[in-house]
């Protein structure tokens, strides 16, 4: 009984070393074709840079976003810098074999990945990476750093920036791709249902513009305050970004410290609720697949 025991622990995958692999041959593929991966990065980078000069153009006409928000221009462009820190990091890692699910299924290969001795969710979820779309990621810290140096000058009201306040910026980062890709796993766990799911890229760009935007833009109104509730309790897409930036940039403070608190217990709540969703919900489509040889 031992030694069965002994050998069932000698082939549990370790999967730290799992995910390096899966970086390494990531990578690999990537370089395989370099021309073609700094094009992407380029052009990837060109569309943040003229993004950018959108938003220097509407911080032209206004001094913030929404009426008595304290979203003002380098207080939003650390909320734009963490939108693009989180998206890059979603479209590296998650959105390529989210989209694979479904073709997995389609071939018969996900009988393969069930095969191995390793957590089915973590093996299809992680094999490639898309490491032009981390061009994002530099640009996004770039310009954190850049609107928090802008911060800690304002003459009136200046930012104090402290190790305390970065560390829980990075930990509530990592709570926002947790509920995205909470949403991502989810939503293509249903191609199993459904045989071929088409529609996740599109909900994936819908979604994007939600999270998007300050989430005081969406208090006011009927449909403003419905928007707020259903995105914040139901799919809390508007903690992702909201969370991290407020605890940072403090774009309200120092009145918004009661508020931000709040958020952010609810941001680490909803962070685990979601990854359990999402776990309950793959684990029950997986229980109706079937497989391609039967």
């Amino acid at each position: 009984m031992s030694e069965t025991v002994t050998k069932r622990e000698s082939f549990s995958p370790s999967y730290s070393r799992v995910f390096a692999t899966f970086v390494r041959n990531s990578l690999v593929r990537a370089m395989s074709f370099r021309a073609n991966f700094w094009l992407e990065c380029i052009s990837s980078v060109a569309w943040t840079l003229m993004n950018l000069g959108f938003f220097k153009i509407i911080f032209s006409h206004t001094s913030s976003i929404g009426r008595n928000t304290g979203w003002g221009e380098n207080e939003f462009f650390v909320f734009l810098g963490t939108t693009w820190i989180i998206t890059s990091l979603i479209q590296s890692f998650v959105m390529p074999n989210a989209q694979e699910f479904s073709e997995l299924i389609r071939t018969g290969n996900l009988d393969f990945a069930l095969l191995k001795p390793i957590d089915t969710q973590f093996l299809v979820s992680f094999p490639k990476m898309a490491w032009s779309n981390l061009s994002n990621l530099v640009v996004g810290i770039a310009l954190v750093i850049y609107a928090l140096v802008g911060l800690t000058r304002d003459f009136e009201n200046p930012l104090t920036v402290t190790v305390s306040s970065v560390l829980l910026y990075v930990l509530f980062v990592c709570c926002g791709l947790v509920i995205l890709y909470s949403v991502m796993i989810a939503l293509a766990s249903t191609s199993i249902w459904l045989g071929r799911n088409q529609t996740l890229y599109t909900f994936w760009f819908y979604i994007t513009n939600f999270y998007r935007q300050p989430m005081e833009i969406y208090q006011q109104g009927v449909w403003g305050w419905m928007l707020w509730g259903a995105f914040t309790f139901v799919v809390p897409i508007l903690l992702v970004v909201n969370v991290p930036a407020r605890i940072l940039a403090q774009p309200v403070r120092p009145d918004s410290h009661a508020a931000t608190v709040v958020y952010a217990i609810l941001a680490f709540v909803m962070a685990l609720v979601s990854l359990a969703a999402s776990r309950w919900v793959f684990q029950k489509a997986l229980s109706s697949y079937r497989s391609a040889s039967s």
